[in-house]
């Protein structure tokens, strides 16, 4: 065995990767590490990655091939690297292109064609009894399928162990003139987009060809994903369906849309509870796409998917994409797919859904990287711990399992914390971020804030993100309506009282509302209670930000 004790891998033979966190080529190995594996644990000095196949196929479509995977863990362990290990990183990355999804030369708009690496994988694949239903004969040397069963065939397959690479190509959709401005409107700015932001466009698009036009872009929260999917549009210049969060952030694609390309007002709809124009591009939200007047009721607004030729379809959020928007995702494989994500963790572990559905990572670039060129904030994380009064410690020892997070979320000792940090950063843009509704009405109360929810009428909403980002209001409580897309660029600084459970993407999103590029950096607070349930969650909602390269400092602090 080779012992090489300055390189800061150990790569064991379960596929779990440790990486010394303090060792000078720490953020070298982490950036290659976090391209094929998923971080676990992240404790001070040593963090944990895990290999699976999911992040594996990913780096595939991303361009990584098995000898820079396999090279990379050589050179950067400590010892050798398990002979298991290098096998499964071999057998697993290279099945990916091994089933190709193409057109049919025959029958184009009706089947598929298969197409196998192999004689022997076809055999595999033709005996395989999650997808054999969906197969049909192809003459002597084929199998083709269904042009309708896209998606569940891909979906199928990835379960299986098998990630298909999609190759059949698209329908066109209305065509549409969309291009660029040289200028905003809203202020006569030059309007230049980033090269990260034009890569990352043309790396989805791939100048047309039936490989792209399908796919995920990771971007942090700030640096301009909205952008990103405009440039795409220009790319494919098609009726465009965007798929958002809530109405506001509708409202928002809807602004910068029109401020950023040429396209007029008559030319792009919101479709939402309030408003069904279906237009050119339509800006949608979630919520509407999945409403149903009972249980039992089929989804009132699905029909939309299909009631116009659309050309191209955006995911924003697309780690949130609801389960029936999932079932009609498996159906519209032939229009061109693009989601957009800070993080492509899911809570519900539908990942392989995500990349087998609308397509696989196409793009990713690290959060720190952004920020040590100046396109995102330098934001500081900061852990702050109090503890228990002492008739809430009793009680919170009394409760049942299921009442003590919240009653450790809710901790009335967090209201002095808030005080303090409220007072510490009066000249700052602050944002007060929570789930529970009682608390955050408190809050708002003590410190005569207003308070965003849910419940917030979209246009008192609107005028209050209006006032804050004009600077007539300085503190904003919000509910979990913040978490996405909202457009507050001088907030500064983000106070998170309470949160849900153990959510990763939760955490990353509430980080990303203060990102936007700003000169004095940024702050964000986690006010959890010390040695309680709300602790341990937060040790798992920091696990995503950790890998992206931020650090939490733990600040202790006891009630008065």
């Amino acid at each position: 065995m080779h012992v090489r004790p300055d390189n800061p891998l150990i790569v064991q033979g379960d596929g779990k990767v440790l990486l010394e966190t303090k060792h000078p080529r720490y953020e070298e190995v982490r950036d290659f590490l976090s391209r094929f594996a998923e971080l676990e644990t992240s404790p001070e000095h040593l963090h944990t990655y895990r290999i699976n196949p999911l992040s594996l196929w990913n780096a595939a479509s991303s361009g990584m091939r098995r000898d820079e995977i396999v090279d990379g863990l050589r050179s950067f362990s400590k010892f050798d690297v398990p002979p298991d290990v290098l096998t499964q990183v071999g057998e697993t990355i290279e099945r990916y292109g091994l089933v190709k999804l193409v057109a049919h030369p025959d029958s184009p708009g009706k089947l598929l064609r298969l197409e196998f690496a192999t004689a022997y994988i076809a055999k595999l694949i033709g005996n395989e009894k999650s997808v054999k239903e969906l197969l049909l004969e192809d003459g002597k040397r084929y199998f083709a399928i269904q042009a309708g069963h896209r998606g569940i065939f891909k979906q199928r397959m990835l379960q299986a162990g098998w990630p298909v690479e999609d190759l059949a190509g698209f329908l066109d959709g209305d065509p549409l003139e969309i291009h660029l401005r040289e200028k905003m409107v809203g202020n006569g700015q030059p309007f230049n987009l980033r090269d990260y932001q034009i890569q990352s466009a043309e790396k989805w698009y791939q100048g047309g060809k039936p490989s792209g036009g399908h796919g995920v872009i990771v971007l942090p929260c700030g640096a301009g994903k909205t952008i990103v999917a405009i440039k795409t549009m220009s790319l494919v210049n098609q009726h465009t369906l965007i798929l958002a969060t809530n109405g506001a952030a509708v409202q928002q694609w809807v602004r910068e849309i029109l401020d950023k390309t040429d396209l007029r007002p008559d030319q792009v709809g919101a479709y939402t509870g309030e408003s069904k124009q279906i237009r050119a591009v339509t800006v949608a939200t979630y919520q509407i796409l999945t409403w149903r007047a009972s249980k039992e009721s089929k989804f009132a607004h699905l029909h939309l998917f299909e009631d116009h030729n659309w050309g191209l379809i955006i995911y924003d959020e697309v780690h949130l994409l609801p389960a029936p928007v999932f079932g009609a995702t498996a159906d519209l494989q032939g229009r061109r797919r693009l989601g957009l994500t800070a993080t492509l963790v899911r809570e519900d572990g539908r990942e392989g859904d995500v990349f087998s559905l609308v397509g696989p990572k196409r793009f990713d670039l690290g959060w720190q990287t952004l920020e040590e060129k100046g396109w995102i904030a330098e934001a500081r994380c900061f852990e702050v711990r109090v503890g228990f009064q002492s008739g809430a410690a009793e009680q919170y020892e009394r409760a049942r399992e299921g009442e003590k997070f919240r009653l450790a979320a809710t901790n009335t000792a967090k209201l002095k914390v808030l005080d303090d940090l409220v007072k510490k950063h009066r000249d700052d843009n602050v944002l007060i971020i929570g789930t529970y509704l009682d608390q955050l009405k408190e809050i708002a109360r003590r410190f005569q804030a207003p308070l965003i929810t849910g419940e917030t009428p979209g246009a008192t909403r609107e005028d209050l993100f209006a006032k804050f980002r004009d600077g007539r209001i300085k503190l904003l409580v919000v509910s979990k309506v913040a978490n996405f897309s909202i457009d507050l660029p001088d907030a500064n600084v983000a106070i998170q009282v309470s949160g849900s459970f153990g959510s990763r993407q939760e955490e990353a999103q509430r980080l990303g509302r203060i990102l936007r590029p700003k000169k004095d950096g940024a702050y964000f607070y986690s006010v959890v209670t010390r040695e309680s349930k709300e602790q341990e969650f937060a040790m798992k909602r920091q696990l995503f930000l950790t890998e992206q390269g931020y650090r939490y400092f733990i600040q202790e602090t006891t009630p008065s």
